[in-house]
């Protein structure tokens, strides 16, 4: 069953199992972060834009170490891509940001 969150677009974003167990193989760092992925939406630090629609949602979880969780927003929802941890927030700080 997905756990879904709010954006701050006020959109449902959901975490679906299948999604889950792609981000805890191909980044095993984020294994047991599964809830820490889901504030990020709920409560990122800011909200940066993709390269084709897609939306990143930073959270700062350490200084100096940034948790990027990419999602897409549709009319109804959306749905969360996938997540990754960073300390290169300069290659982020390019990017538009779109919130605050």
């Amino acid at each position: 069953m997905p756990d879904i969150v709010t954006s701050k677009n006020g959109k449902p974003i959901r975490l679906t199992d299948e999604r889950w167990a792609h981000i805890a193989e191909e980044h095993n760092e984020l294994a047991g972060w599964r809830y820490s992925v889901l504030e990020a939406i709920a409560e990122p630090t800011r909200i940066l834009a993709g390269n084709a629609g897609e939306l990143l949602a930073i959270r700062e979880i350490e200084t100096g170490k940034w948790l990027v969780v990419i999602y897409r927003e549709e009319e109804t929802g959306g749905f969360i891509i996938t997540a990754f941890l960073t300390r290169r927030i300069r290659s982020l700080d390019k990017r538009r940001q779109l919130w605050p």
